[in-house]
């Protein structure tokens, strides 16, 4: 069994499949920055859980797991540009993944919930949790952008 896999099943067996949470989104200063009730006014109660709490969305609940045209996959929450269709690949995984991120579009930080260390990624421009970094992921960098669909807006070439 993948170690995913066994994870997946293990926070589903938990009851954490779909609210999963951490600390809350990445601390620090950042470009744009709003208040809870601003987050909580422009974002869906999913979205404000996922990006705000650091929460997951379902695994295959997402349409952007499946599009495949040309584009740009921009943040929810303040529309920096993340990342390109290029680098997006099917992981099986059933969130969107992609194996590179846009120059400076992200902020990683160490994420020690479901007992065990994981690479968190967030915006770097407004905070916005969007999933996890791991290294198993395609070349040329063997790294897997395993990201909530829910943080994602896309925009077609």
């Amino acid at each position: 069994m993948l170690r995913r896999t066994f994870l997946q099943s293990a926070a589903a067996a938990l009851g954490l499949g779909s609210v999963a949470q951490g600390a809350g989104a990445a601390e620090g200063t950042f470009e744009i920055t709003r208040s809870k009730a601003e987050w909580k006014a422009m974002l869906t109660s999913l979205e404000y859980r996922v990006m705000r709490e650091e929460g997951t969305e379902r695994a295959f609940s997402s349409p952007l797991n499946d599009e495949k045209r040309a584009g740009m996959f921009h943040c929810k929450g303040c529309d920096l540009a993340l990342y390109a269709s290029e680098h997006k690949y099917d992981s099986g995984t059933g969130w969107p993944s992609f194996w590179q991120a846009q120059a400076n579009a992200i902020g990683t930080k160490p994420d020690r919930s479901l007992f065990m260390l994981r690479t968190e990624c967030h915006c770097r421009r407004c905070g916005s949790h969007l999933g996890h970094i791991f290294d198993d992921g395609p070349r040329p960098t063997g790294k897997r952008h395993c990201i909530n669909g829910v943080s994602l807006t896309f925009r077609a070439a």
